[in-house]
């Protein structure tokens, strides 16, 4: 949901001349605050998506806005615009990741542990890494480099008979009754699955694993390789759909790009989580609010009931999330309640001006893994 011209909001009310939410801010400016106006220069600056991933979802980096630029400029078919692309992904379920690069030795383990991981890598590459290990961090971000492109580079042919190999060797020991958890054996036979041959089934082995309980979020800067794999999420950004891919995917994967944009520094999976802060004044507000402009994220929670067409209703803990520009104050008194299935999670993004009530309410088809009824744009 957003103004984005791939995926502008559709406004479903005869009673408004305008039919998307472009349309309506493009003749209603003052809607954006001035601030929000003048910097992103009359154009609403985030999108906000609710996913459910069954099927993983591409091995893939979003690039700053000086490669953004420059991509959208020599592809504009397959990078539509010319804006960066941070993002948010908030688990409303338990929710399966991966997410920038795992330490070093984490990565050696798998090497010696997946021998058709090494043999994709070779050598040299591997030799390198193992090196870098007692060098400096230039060094070892040099090497990891040189690791993943002679993987992410590997001839298909040499990926398929490797990968065959590997996924045999596993579902054999597992008929057995063996545990194969230590080279994330039950992982890679559901990616194989989804995607047979594939080149991102092996990205598992560089790429930290992180499973997201309902709440926990994690912020993907550019440049930061990650992946989504299962669970229901919602997810804000800013208003850019490029997204640079090289596996688990049927869509364009662009893998020179992706290997030379990428931020090589290991980091611990602990570290690729972005915890939310909590209000002093509100006890039921926490707000997830990432280094940059485009937007900030609140999750208000009520514990409360209340009475609506006649019934008693219970809303414990019923989670709300609200979008709106970085550093700016949304108007509480305008804020209005999106109608959801007693229990369960409702999810809503707003602007901080209240001439978004004017905006009919959007429906989300019905999902018995999202949970989710109604969402109004405000």
């Amino acid at each position: 949901m957003g103004a984005h011209p791939r995926g502008d909001a559709k406004i479903f009310d005869n009673h408004v001349s305008q039919k998307t939410l472009g349309q309506w801010i493009a003749e209603n400016q003052d809607c954006l605050g001035s601030k929000v106006k003048v910097a992103f220069k009359g154009k609403l600056p985030f999108l906000f998506k609710v996913l459910s991933v069954e099927t993983a979802l591409s091995i893939q980096a979003h690039p700053n806005k000086e490669l953004a630029e420059k991509l959208h400029f020599q592809a504009p078919q397959h990078y539509p615009d010319a804006n960066h692309k941070p993002e948010m992904a908030i688990a409303l379920t338990s929710f399966q990741g991966l997410c920038g690069f795992r330490p070093v030795e984490e990565i050696l383990t798998f090497l010696k542990k997946v021998p058709e991981f090494q043999l994709l890598i070779g050598d040299d590459a591997a030799t390198q890494l193992r090196q870098s290990v007692r060098s400096d961090p230039q060094m070892v971000t040099s090497a990891l480099r040189s690791c993943f492109s002679h993987l992410m580079k590997s001839e298909k042919k040499a990926v398929a008979e490797q990968l065959n190999v590997l996924v045999k060797r596993i579902s054999q020991q597992v008929s057995a009754g063996n545990n194969m958890d230590d080279i994330c054996g039950e992982l890679l036979l559901r990616l194989h699955q989804q995607y047979p041959g594939d080149i991102g089934c092996f990205a598992i082995y560089f790429l930290n694993l992180l499973i997201l309980k309902p709440g926990e979020a994690m912020f993907l800067e550019a440049s930061v390789p990650h992946a989504y794999l299962e669970g229901d999420c919602v997810e804000c950004m800013a208003c850019s759909d490029n997204t640079v891919r090289a596996g688990l995917t049927p869509k364009f994967i662009d893998v020179p790009t992706l290997c030379d944009m990428l931020n090589y520094t290991p980091t611990p999976s602990k570290d690729r989580l972005f915890p939310p802060s909590h209000s002093q004044e509100d006890p039921y507000l926490s707000i997830y609010d990432p280094p940059v402009p485009d937007f900030t994220v609140m999750k208000m929670e009520e514990r409360k009931k209340m009475k609506r067409k006649g019934l008693l209703e219970e809303t414990h803990s019923e989670g709300k999330l609200s979008a709106r520009p970085h550093g700016l104050q949304g108007d509480k008194r305008n804020s209005r309640e999106a109608e959801g299935a007693p229990g369960r999670a409702t999810w809503l993004v707003h602007q901080v001006m209240s001439s978004f009530q004017n905006i009919q309410t959007l429906k989300i088809p019905d999902t018995d893994t999202a949970q989710l009824a109604w969402v109004r744009l405000f």
